[in-house]
């Protein structure tokens, strides 16, 4: 597939504020390896094979395990993933399908159960952020880091 456009060098004034609110939300407490699943399973539901690979990269980093990369998607039917893991896995597709999920109830309570008010502010801005970055990656057709090797 070849790239459309790369935003950074059509429009660098309008990515450089995108970049810094990345870094502010990235480095808002929650814990590294529960972002990176975030992220992932976000990417996953929308298909953007820029950002799995980036967060499958940089979960790796971080210390996570194959077996759970691998289950990220049924992540419902393991017992490798923790409640609160659950918990923000289950917000992340409420909102990744939020036109057809609405967010339910159930599911935020379960949130709630597991997150502080201010982390379920971070974790939610997290999910906005994420499926954001599909968006412009998708749209663009930015090329993954293993296709560039691969070319190269």
């Amino acid at each position: 597939m070849a790239p459309r456009l790369n935003p950074f060098t059509a429009s660098p004034a309008a990515m450089r504020p995108w970049i810094e609110l990345g870094k502010t939300i990235q480095t808002s407490g929650l814990e590294p390896l529960l972002r990176e699943l975030v992220m992932t399973r976000a990417s996953q539901i929308n298909g953007c094979a820029f950002c799995i690979h980036h967060h499958v990269e940089d979960a790796r980093k971080y210390g996570e395990t194959e077996d759970r990369l691998h289950l990220l998607s049924a992540w419902r039917e393991s017992a490798l993933y923790s409640d609160r893991e659950r918990a923000a896995l289950g917000w992340t597709e409420a909102l990744t399908l939020v036109s057809e999920t609405r967010a339910p109830d159930d599911v935020y309570q379960a949130l709630r159960q597991h997150f502080t008010e201010d982390e379920q502010v971070r974790l939610t801005l997290l999910i906005a952020q994420v499926n954001a970055w599909n968006r412009i990656r998708i749209g663009f057709r930015s090329v993954h880091a293993a296709e560039e090797r691969k070319a190269a």
